[in-house]
């Protein structure tokens, strides 16, 4: 039972590394956003093939353009973030 159980906390770390790096993916893509990166960049592609798909469902639900900002990438950090602690709370407790 013992191997089990930590097998399921090792494949909970792993996902959390990957919800931790989509999160640093998120913000880069945020940040780059600033600076109107050349579109034709194969990386800045990549980021927005990445990015789009969970920024077009939370856009679906939530108006998250004010003011010309668009808060459609905090409003993803802030829900992946509280299922990390989820996840966590739950590995913790096994």
């Amino acid at each position: 039972m013992n191997t089990i159980v930590d097998i399921i906390q090792g494949l909970g770390g792993i996902f959390l590394s990957l919800i931790n790096v989509y999160i640093w993916v998120i913000i880069i893509t945020a940040l780059l956003s600033f600076v109107n990166p050349d579109p034709y960049n194969p990386i800045v592609q990549f980021l927005h093939r990445i990015t789009q798909p969970s920024y077009n469902l939370v856009r679906k639900y939530v108006r998250t353009q004010f003011n010309g900002l668009d808060l459609a990438p905090i409003v993803i950090v802030v829900a992946l973030q509280i299922i990390i602690v989820l996840i966590s709370s739950f590995l913790n407790s096994l």
